[in-house]
């Protein structure tokens, strides 16, 4: 006799679903819909009317039943929030999980079960403490996807660490900034990665490596930095990453299982930096209730828990998607995470999904498209695929967004994660030809489009994979479990009418703690009553979907990249012969959007294209370096004497022919 499994949070999900059905049915009998309808033209918070249609939306799976009436809307569920540390929810993986296998890492030809990769965490987290580090200090994690990255990841997690994840693409400023922001005690890093000479960059700001004995030194200009970890060849005045994973001791493993009691799920657990409108990066500080039950929930909406998963993951690990959306995912739901290359590779990725028969991908609008863009694409067996997923960097995200439609005057198109049979987006906007592409060419039969930021930890809206194509590439999915959403109209913050347009603000146990030691910015971000400020412009509909329609500040989304352009700005305006600049993104084929730089050069000084994207070089992250660089006479005004950056990128476009 056949056995059925039925999983108890779907019958719990039903469950709730009849009892809507049963109110709605008592509510309104005949034309329920209609009911609903008439009830937003006027609603006010003191009708009763109002307060019944305000009620929560039950989103273990799609509503059915619509569920407020303004726009407000919590993802209420009968999926209860996780009480347990990061390094709780790997311990619980290798327990139930231990022969499976967790990490592939194809370029440097590693391959970790569950087991295997505890006992590592173990060893690194039982290192650092002999060397040392505690509860508390923070270590940054400078490189490329390698299998050190993510090890350390939850190392630090185990140890009480505070892991700061650093863009593998800052130059000096930006790492300097960083590491004295942060007070970072340690930094992990390869020797180089491509044409990022790491070690190289931090002597040049820490000489004292030099002369360090026992890789231990104290620097004059970061006076906190204390150790340099390299994960590759051993280097002078540098710790070896193998020396670490023998330096722990018995008496430093009983100190970390004693460690695991008195370790709270509120304490911070990683930095995520992120850009702002000034310019100055911001270290959204992320707790450990905050990434495991993002993650917990985000992979729960994708189907993680119900079917074995093989994840090719290009995305970098220093992103939330990456390290959240990624390796938390794989601790919390036991799947295998495929690591194609050390930095992104479309051959490579095709490749993965082939030979490790991958049946879900994270991934750019811009990563597929190079992926599909492959002359010998139809080549590759790609029959594993099931999903995809879209995510970007916003996540990778200055200010991390993992699923951020890409704003645009037309409607945007979400992002999505796909392989195979789903997918989901995230980071940039995913074109609909894009999405039929993935579907007619690589195999993919599902794609579920999400929306969040850094600051969210990074989810906040997530599709269904059974969501159809008006939501698939309307929306940017449904309200996350236990998440709280409302639109307020941008001048008085009052909520505004159920498909009005404002700003999208975020209340939620995703909500970060703080952006660190930066009290002013973090309450202009977030209420005293926790919500947490997008500023981007959106609507909501009935059943707790989200359109975003446009955003606040001028964010550029390339590849999926967040790039803001007062930072570009304010580092064009240090070049003798600019005497004003301004940073926009126009449109892009391929990369969604590209930097466009218009100048307006001092009295009698010349310039060229070349000469401006010299000077950026090894100066500012590369995908910052103005791709177009236009010298103008004047800017477009307003009345007031404010340049018109919308009118601006519109006379670019046409002057560029784009």
């Amino acid at each position: 006799m056949s056995a059925v499994w039925i999983s108890s949070s779907l019958l719990r999900s039903r469950a709730a679903h009849l009892r809507q059905l049963s109110v709605f049915s008592r509510r309104a009998v005949l034309q329920p819909l209609q009911v609903v309808s008439s009830l937003q033209k006027t609603w006010t918070p003191g009708n009763p009317t109002w307060l019944w249609c305000s009620r929560s939306l039950y989103v273990d799976s799609p509503p059915m039943v619509p569920g407020q009436s303004f726009s407000y809307v919590h993802g209420a569920s009968s999926v209860s929030l996780l009480g347990q540390t990061v390094g709780q929810s790997l311990q619980a993986a290798a327990d139930r999980w231990p022969h499976r296998e967790a990490l592939v890492f194809l370029q440097d030809g590693v391959r970790k079960t569950f087991s295997q990769f505890q006992e590592d965490v173990d060893q690194a987290a039982a290192g650092l403490l002999a060397l040392g580090l505690k509860r508390g200090d923070r270590l940054g994690v400078w490189g490329p996807n390698t299998y050190h990255w993510i090890l350390f990841q939850f190392a630090t997690a185990k140890s009480g660490i505070i892991l700061v994840s650093i863009n593998p693409a800052y130059q000096l400023k930006e790492l300097e900034y960083t590491l004295r922001k942060v007070q970072c005690k340690a930094v992990v890093c390869p020797t180089q990665f491509k044409t990022q000479r790491f070690c190289d960059m931090l002597r040049q700001i820490c000489p004292e490596m030099e002369t360090a004995e026992s890789g231990v030194f104290r620097s004059s200009r970061l006076p906190d930095l204390c150790m340099v970890i390299v994960t590759d060849s051993r280097q002078t005045g540098t710790v070896h990453v193998e020396d670490v994973m023998q330096a722990g001791s018995r008496k430093h493993h009983q100190e970390l299982q004693d460690l695991q009691t008195k370790l709270s799920f509120d304490d911070p657990i990683n930095i995520q930096f992120t850009s702002g409108t000034t310019g100055s990066p911001k270290g959204a500080t992320l707790s450990h209730h905050n990434i495991v039950n993002n993650a917990y929930f985000v992979g729960l909406r994708l189907g993680f828990d119900w079917r074995p998963i093989r994840a090719c993951v290009p995305v970098p690990l220093y992103h939330c998607i990456g390290s959240v959306i990624g390796g938390m995912c794989m601790a919390l739901h036991g799947i295998t995470l495929v690591f194609p290359s050390a930095g992104y590779d479309s051959r490579a990725n095709l490749e993965a999904i082939q030979n490790e028969r991958c049946n879900f991908l994270y991934g750019t609008p811009t990563m597929y498209i190079d992926m599909l863009g492959q002359p010998d694409l139809h080549k590759y067996d790609l029959s594993s695929v099931e999903s995809v997923g879209v995510s970007g960097a916003a996540l990778i995200f200055s200010r991390c967004l993992w699923c951020r439609s890409h704003f645009q005057s037309v409607s945007p198109v979400p992002l999505s994660f796909s392989v195979g049979v789903s997918g989901f987006t995230g980071g940039s906007l995913c074109p609909p030809e894009v999405m039929r592409k993935l579907k007619t060419d690589m195999n993919v039969k599902d794609m579920i489009i999400g929306y969040g930021t850094t600051e969210n930890s990074p989810a906040a809206f997530v599709g269904f994979p059974r969501d159809n194509e008006e939501l698939k590439t309307e929306t940017v999915g449904c309200i996350l479990n236990h998440a709280e959403a409302k639109v307020v109209d941008v001048s008085s913050g009052e909520v505004v009418p159920l498909g009005d347009s404002g700003e999208l603000l975020i209340r939620a146990y995703s909500v970060m703690l703080e952006y660190w030691d930066d009290s002013d910015k973090t309450n202009e971000a977030i209420s005293k009553d926790r919500w947490y400020r997008t500023g981007d412009i959106a609507s909501l509909d009935r059943f707790g979907y989200c359109r975003i329609v446009g955003r606040i500040k001028d964010m550029i989304i390339r590849g999926g990249e967040n790039i803001y352009p007062a930072e570009i700005e304010q580092f064009l305006h240090t070049h003798p012969n600019v005497q004003e600049a301004q940073v926009i993104g126009v449109r892009d084929e391929r990369m969604g959007e590209q930097v466009c730089a218009c100048i307006r050069l001092k009295e009698g000084q010349d310039c060229s294209r070349e000469e401006i994207r010299d000077f950026c070089r090894g100066q500012i992250s590369h995908f910052k370096i103005p791709h177009y660089v236009v010298f103008v006479d004047i800017f477009p005004l307003t009345g007031s004497g404010k340049i018109q950056k919308i009118k601006l990128r519109e006379e670019m476009e046409k002057k560029l022919g784009l």
